[in-house]
């Protein structure tokens, strides 16, 4: 199979493509490198089954001609810039909804019928029903990146009814793991290492997230494509588990053997947009038969120690 990989250098992406390539599968990235890493795809570069287009996804022709010939597209492009979305509105709507157009025209005009989509559990907003299940009522959205994720469903799932395609629509809780350049992790190694005695935390650090491992979110998707053949199939991944914002500073700081000043911004949320408490029902594809392998704990560390020995990410990011 040919997968097409948009967002391929990013994060989950260039993990998604080193997987897909371990499985054999020809696989062809496309990205503008606005966020993506070229470090991130070093290995990937040395198969033969690879090939990369540096290209933005809002040039729809580029992406037309791009997408020839495969069989599969995952599209995880997007801005996943959740904290500052208003700042700058504007983006959430080209980068999420107007890039997914456009990727789903350049598979309509390739005859390519099959997508998988990087969504968010941010599309529940702040839920009256917690753990949160995919059938959940829809409360009102609280943030731009949660609103545009929200169109771009709709939109991928009215091609799915007027022009025959299948989805496979992930809803994600933050992920962590090998490759992670953005989010609670990443901000507070930072301040830590450059002032390792204070750490400045968004919010009251009481705020309760899920978390979700690298590999058990490849695994996850993988296995609801095989599993699942519905034409819009939406599923929750996350762990069965939740921590306070608080515990997972407590995780870092041990870690790193430091033992630093708390200052809090106040207030439940950290930022316009931030939910303080998200935790996804995953019994639906833990009832097909998918659990993930790794604690959000584990998970935690993990990431921290790939930002200890790949100190270059963050210079990049820089």
């Amino acid at each position: 199979m040919k997968c097409f990989v948009t967002g391929g250098a990013g994060f989950v992406g260039s993990n998604l493509v080193d997987r897909l390539l371990s499985m054999e599968h020809d696989v062809a990235v496309y990205d503008n490198f606005s966020t993506g890493l070229a470090g991130f795809l070093v290995n990937a570069k040395e198969s033969p089954k690879f090939h990369l287009i540096n290209d933005d996804i809002l040039n729809l022709e580029s992406l037309i001609q791009a997408m020839k010939g495969c069989d599969f597209v995952f599209h995880l492009a997007a801005n996943a810039d959740v904290r500052f979305g208003i700042n700058h509105p504007e983006k959430d709507l080209w980068q999420n909804t107007i890039a997914t157009f456009n990727v789903l025209e350049a598979m309509r005009a390739n005859g390519i019928k099959k997508i998988a989509f990087s969504s968010s559990g941010s599309i529940y907003g702040e839920a009256r029903i917690i753990p949160t299940p995919e059938n959940a009522p829809f409360p009102l959205q609280t943030s731009m990146y949660g609103a545009s994720k929200l169109a771009c469903e709709g939109i991928i799932e009215a091609y799915c009814e007027g022009f025959g395609f299948q989805a496979w629509i992930f809803r994600f809780v933050s992920i962590l793991g090998e490759r992670y350049t953005h989010g609670h992790v990443y901000d507070f190694y930072k301040q830590l290492l450059e002032n390792p005695n204070k750490l400045l935390v968004l919010g009251n650090g009481h705020q309760k997230k899920s978390y979700l491992y690298i590999q058990d979110c490849l695994d996850a998707m993988l296995f609801s494509i095989e599993k699942f053949k519905d034409n819009v199939n939406i599923l929750n991944l996350g762990t069965n588990e939740y921590c306070q914002v608080n515990e997972s500073i407590n995780w870092i700081t041990a870690h790193l053997g430091l033992k630093p000043k708390l200052k809090y911004s106040g207030g439940e949320r950290g930022w316009v947009g931030d939910n303080p408490f998200i935790f996804l029902d995953t019994t639906k594809i833990n009832s097909a038969g998918w659990k993930p392998k790794l604690s959000i704990k584990d998970s935690v560390i993990r990431t921290l120690q790939f930002l200890q020995d790949n100190r270059w990410v963050m210079d990049k990011r820089r």
